[in-house]
């Protein structure tokens, strides 16, 4: 199992999880800042390492008016003040070979939407940065179908990768989750997050937009523990029905630390009774 660093954060083995949290998209620059300071002080009350997750600019969202975020060069000053005053490590998502370059400058880790796995320019566009890359499986992959995609961004010689599961597309407007695909994923050698929050979304389920099941994000989080993940990925929203994307799948930030402490205790249990879990 390949260890994957992000300054003093690290992916990999039998450490305990990695939580990647925060608002689907920055709405605003307070309401973002707010946001990242509640994370850190709960993962720091439970000695959680953190990364956090904001996106600049949705551009996959079901509807032209729907909102997108600040845009590149707005969004991206908003993530590196996150960075430069709360001293966490960053990702964002990068749709297009064209934001790269900017990214990379700010992001810790640049991340690969699931809609987007499969695009070869952005994949090594991407690797050749450097930087670690989340790759997040499509929904219409199977599991073992993401080596592809990670062969594209190691052809670069950059093998800091990260996997992602976040559901596949199971009929009309419903995602599920298949547990396997964590392990399988995982036997690839290389950390497996698991991206709970969009697991319970409906895509294209409220006509324009996407709904969600906010309800069963806590269920799929401790199930996903027990399997031995390296990272849980949340979207976290001070008022979630009143989020301007996303909301429906997005975790209530005064919710997180009762629930991080439960993953964190399964965590704990699952990673204590394999000792031989790095091989």
């Amino acid at each position: 199992m390949r260890q994957v660093k992000v300054g003093p954060v690290s992916f990999g083995g039998s450490k305990q999880l990695v939580l990647i949290a925060g608002p689907c998209a920055i709405e605003d620059e307070d309401l973002t800042l707010r946001i990242a300071e509640g994370l850190k002080q709960t993962t720091h009350d439970l000695g959680c390492e953190l990364i956090f997750k904001a996106s600049y600019d949705k551009a996959n969202r079901t509807s032209v008016t729907s909102f997108r975020g600040l845009g590149v060069e707005r969004g991206l000053r908003v993530l590196e003040r996150v960075s430069r005053e709360f001293e966490l490590p960053i990702i964002s998502d990068v749709h297009d070979v064209s934001q790269v370059a900017a990214a990379a400058d700010v992001l810790d880790i640049l991340q690969i939407p699931a809609f987007l796995s499969r695009q070869t320019d952005l994949l090594v566009a991407a690797g050749q940065t450097g930087k670690p890359i989340n790759l997040k499986k499509g929904q219409f992959l199977a599991p073992w179908d993401i080596e592809h995609g990670v062969s594209k961004i190691a052809s670069t010689g950059n093998e800091n990768i990260l996997l992602t599961e976040r559901g596949v597309s199971f009929g009309y407007n419903n995602l599920v989750v298949d547990m396997r695909s964590l392990v399988i994923m995982r036997e690839m050698g290389y950390p497996v997050i698991f991206d709970a929050t969009h697991s319970v979304q409906l895509p294209g389920g409220a006509g324009g937009s996407s709904s969600g099941q906010r309800q069963y994000v806590g269920a799929l989080s401790r199930a996903a523990a027990a399997t031995g993940i390296d990272g849980l990925f949340w979207e976290v929203h001070e008022d979630p029905d009143r989020a301007l994307c996303d909301g429906a799948n997005s975790l209530p930030l005064e919710q997180v630390k009762m629930l991080l402490q439960q993953i964190l205790e399964f965590d704990a249990v699952f990673k204590q009774a394999e000792p031989g879990r790095d091989c």
